[in-house]
């Protein structure tokens, strides 16, 4: 008897600016495929520019998923995610289609494909302890606590990252023993698909001038006015603190100059990419590709792995 072969799952993932998108589509457009979307912001309703989605044509075009989800104020979590990219996987491979998970969040993809850990529940008031004693310590406190209490963690977190930092000592306590041990317990990973994931890996200095120029585009493009509006319909939320929103903010506040914040939002997207690249190259079982997603070369290339994998 012939063994079942499992459906396949392209993996398409690297820095923020080095071509996902449009190598995602290109994919999709050869191979018959759905675009599910790996980003945790692109899945807040009205963020448009700062999150640099697939335009509304391309989205027209070819389905996508996991954009435009919830509002900015609902709390999303990649647990939520996680559920939810499952089910659009399942739907998408019974439609006799492929699968094209795109995006630059580590997190939710290790959700998507290794599964969550049955962490404690979220405590809002341990929550608002631990944001009041940051306030009081000072810069660093939040990392230099989850040092002592969760040193593997620790190493995975950006020590200005405070939403992890939170999550992380939210865990440590609440469960009393550390994060990274909690995490390797009871873990729930996508199972029924074969995985093929791809990387892209630009040139650095390239990348950087992309990413300069991709953030001086979005203020060029009406960010600040998208700002304005997010803020006038939703209030304050958590989602607006992202890059190029937070420097918006700060410019509409008058704390900032353009040019000032064009250059900071500039700064806190190469940092990203950094992380993001530290991130995806403990994945396993990626196949990196130096080169941007746009590049003639590099998509022959990703057609070459998509075909092989089919076959």
């Amino acid at each position: 008897m012939a063994r079942l072969v499992e459906p396949l799952v392209i993996v398409l993932a690297g820095p923020t600016a080095s071509g996902k998108t449009s190598l995602s589509l290109h994919l999709a457009e050869r191979f018959g495929g759905e675009i599910v979307s790996c980003d945790s912001v692109a899945v807040y309703r009205d963020m448009e520019i700062g999150t640099a989605k697939p335009d509304k044509a391309d989205r027209e075009r070819l389905p996508h998923h996991l954009i435009d989800v919830v509002d900015p104020t609902e709390n999303y979590t990649a647990g939520d995610y996680s559920r939810d990219a499952r089910a659009a996987l399942s739907a998408i491979v019974a439609r006799g289609h492929l699968p094209i998970i795109t995006g630059g969040t580590g997190l939710y993809l290790r959700a998507l494909v290794d599964g969550l850990f049955a962490g404690p529940q979220r405590s809002e008031s341990l929550r608002e302890r631990l944001k009041l004693s940051d306030k009081r310590r000072g810069p660093g406190w939040l990392y230099k606590v989850l040092m002592r209490l969760d040193p593997k963690s620790a190493e995975r977190i950006h020590p200005n990252d405070k939403p992890k930092l939170i999550r992380a000592l939210e865990v440590c306590i609440a469960a009393k023993q550390p994060m990274s041990q909690v995490w390797e317990q009871g873990r729930d990973a996508l199972k029924g698909f074969r995985i093929l994931r791809v990387g892209l890996e630009p040139d650095r200095d390239c990348l950087y001038q992309r990413i300069n120029r991709r953030a001086a585009e979005m203020f060029q493009n009406g960010l600040v006015e998208e700002t304005r509006l997010l803020l006038e319909k939703y209030g304050e939320a958590r989602p607006f603190d992202s890059l190029g929103y937070k420097q918006a903010r700060s410019l509409l506040s008058g704390d900032l100059r353009e040019t000032d914040a064009i250059a900071l939002a500039q700064q806190g997207h190469r940092n990203y990419a950094k992380r993001q690249l530290t991130w995806f190259r403990r994945e396993p079982e990626m196949y990196w590709l130096h080169g941007f997603g746009d590049e003639q070369r590099i998509r022959q290339k990703a057609i070459g792995m998509v075909e092989e994998a089919v076959c």
